[in-house]
């Protein structure tokens, strides 16, 4: 259960009248009140450490960069802040025929680009077949288009999509939709970074005006944006690489929210004056990655990693030496949650885990009775040694920027030490050289996991695997199972939602058996803002949830300056939105992803609604 230190509740979103015609189910989100009548400019700035790794939707994976890119650019399709089920958003509408293997998506006609041109549906269907016959184009987000056949816009606001074969993800397709005619000139996607011509053109809530690498990303808001422009004038994301500078910034008023917090941070800004803290469920794991020997595609193996840790029995031995509820009580000072599950406990739908208790799992006589049995024997120094005499001495690279991660690692540290195995903890500030050649055996991990779990699930394929030394990956652990690859393909054509969860559960256990991605828990969301600058906004869930790194943007979209008119009540533009269609329609067994929402013609919905927090932090 989240909790909240101190919870502003967003006042209510009023949205108009749902429509209820030709055929189709309105459902509303509602825009944020009426901007305050003031002079004075409304900015909110926002404390980052993390490095942008590139502007482009086509290559960006980090989480700072797949969360402004949800800022910028609309989706087909959004989640819906307190519940987390699909809502309308570029696509206002859309129809699957009954064996699953056409979608159909009606763009709405009030979308327009920032230069002004119209969003149409051309758009739509040039973003994805660009992502389908460009490895460039795909990099960041080609699971989702890996069993389109074509994509087709059949008229100025409508697209088609055939699949190979179902597909459940169809409403949970996070891929930020580009102007074709700004980004069809581009010749080389895996070399375009987005980052020259400001502003950039979009058709999101925010528009990115100004970009200081390593200095400052500047939004203003998008005045003409369908669902309402957000209230605040500016929105900045500054650079502090240091945490506890963050904190004095905040405590100084030189910026407005920061994330990422540690426990020690968290308490001591309890009772401050004008500062509003935010504790909720974590919606990422933390844990490690044991490099099992990195191979490309073909199976040619490159790098420099142990070999001990290709032993199944080592990496077992090595994982029974963790103690997770120690991890999360110390280093975590108790915010969080031990667990093994790759899917956190926050989607519990999805979330799997062990039979037996993480407290069992830490068991080191245990570790050192594999190992013996194994044929590693103790040395003269305490340190094991393989039968081919190479010491059980390995490599444990750890983000320098993370204490939790460093304070972890140095207890892990000290208990595989009782049994035999030495972790030389290296802080590093940055991971994904070693990921690129192969030159690690130990690295601290975590990725944010979305409503949906096909993305974090993806990156684990045979096919993340890199087809050449330093060529392109997803996968941060090397790892290649043939039946994980199987169950992937089957929960991904899974559209009973307890069917699917049951695949995804079994996917989660053969990570877990594997012991390549090893899971610690999920450590709390601490945040803390100003209260003297921001009013209310809304989390995502909410109640309870984490206002940065959302899926969606309803936080920076939704928030209110302090003092401003009208804060807390209904306003803005038209927010009505249709979710779908009952004309040949089967999407009611996508359950869990479409919205379920009871209709009254005159009724006022109000909805108040790829790298840790570090250089390497994954969507």
């Amino acid at each position: 259960m989240a909790i909240s230190v101190t919870r502003t509740r967003p006042g209510r979103l009023a949205a108009g009248a749902a429509a209820l015609a030709a055929g189709l189910v309105g459902v509303a989100v509602g825009a944020p009140p009426a901007q305050a009548d003031s002079d004075e400019k409304t900015s909110i700035t926002i404390a980052v450490s993390q490095e942008v790794d590139s502007l482009s939707p086509f290559q960006a994976v980090r989480v700072i960069t797949t969360s402004l890119h949800r800022w910028m650019y609309d989706f087909l399709t959004n989640y819906d802040p307190e519940t987390g089920e699909t809502i309308p958003a570029l696509a206002e509408s859309w129809e699957t025929s009954e064996d699953g293997l056409t979608w159909t998506y009606h763009i709405r006609q009030d979308a327009t680009w920032t230069d002004g041109e119209p969003v149409t549906a051309e758009d739509v269907a040039w973003t994805f077949n660009t992502m389908m016959t460009d490895p460039a184009a795909a990099e960041a987000n080609g699971n989702f288009v890996e069993n389109f056949e074509t994509v087709t816009a059949t008229d100025e606001y409508t697209v088609e999509i055939q699949l190979s074969q179902p597909q459940v993800t169809m409403l949970a397709l996070d891929v930020p939709i580009l102007p074709e005619h700004i980004w069809s000139g581009i010749e080389d996607y895996g070399a375009f970074n987005n980052d020259e011509e400001f502003p950039i053109v979009s058709n999101g809530p925010w528009i990115l005006t100004d970009y200081q690498p390593n200095q400052t990303i500047t939004f203003e808001p998008n005045e003409d944006y369908w669902r309402g422009a957000p209230q605040f004038d500016e929105l900045v994301l500054r650079t502090i690489n240091d945490a506890d500078a963050q904190v004095e910034a905040l405590r100084a008023g030189e910026v407005d929210f920061v994330q990422g917090l540690t426990p020690a941070q968290f308490r001591s800004l309890e009772g401050e004056e004008n500062i509003e803290l935010n504790q909720a469920d974590g919606k990422r794991f933390q844990g490690m990655t044991l490099n099992p020997g990195a191979t490309l595609q073909d199976g040619t193996p490159f790098g420099d990693g142990h070999p001990a840790l290709q032993d199944p029995v080592v990496r077992e031995a090595l994982v029974r030496t963790i103690d997770r509820e120690a991890i999360y009580e110390v280093a975590y000072g108790g915010f969080g949650e031990p667990n093994a599950g790759y899917i956190p406990s926050r989607y519990d739908i999805y979330h799997w885990e062990p039979e037996r208790p993480v407290s069992e799992e830490f068991d080191i006589d245990a570790a050192n009775q594999l190992l013996d049995d194994a044929g590693y024997t103790m040395g003269d120094d305490g340190i094991r040694v393989s039968p081919d005499g190479r010491p059980l001495s390995f490599r444990f690279n750890v983000h320098a920027d993370n204490p939790q991660y460093v304070q972890a690692a140095q207890m892990m540290a000290e208990w595989a030490s009782d049994a035999g195995m030495e972790l030389k903890v290296e802080p590093v500030s940055e991971v994904g050289s070693l990921l690129d050649d192969g030159t690690y055996d130990i690295l601290t991990t975590g990725w944010s996991v979305n409503p949906d779990p096909n993305y974090v699930l993806s990156i684990n394929l045979c096919s993340g695997l890199p087809t050449e030394v330093g060529g392109p990956y997803l996968s941060d652990a090397y790892f290649c199972n043939d039946e994980y690859d199987q169950l992937y393909q089957q929960q991904l054509a899974e559209l009973d939602v307890d069917a699917r969860a049951e695949l995804v559960k079994q996917m989660q256990e053969i990570l877990y058996e594997t012991n390549v991605f090893v899971v610690w828990g999920y450590a709390d969301a601490l945040e803390a803002y100003r209260s003297d600058v921001i009013a209310e906004m809304t989390p995502q869930p909410d109640p309870g949830g984490n206002y940065y790194g959302q899926d969606g943007y309803w936080s920076w979209w939704s928030a209110v300056p302090a003092g401003a008119e009208g804060s807390g009540e209904g306003g803005g533009g038209d927010a009505s939105a249709a979710s779908d269609s009952d004309d040949g329609s089967n999407t009611a067994l996508v359950i869990g992803i479409i919205v379920a929402a009871a209709v009254v013609i005159g009724a006022v919905f109000f909805l108040a609604r790829r790298r840790s927090a570090t250089a390497e932090d994954r969507e």
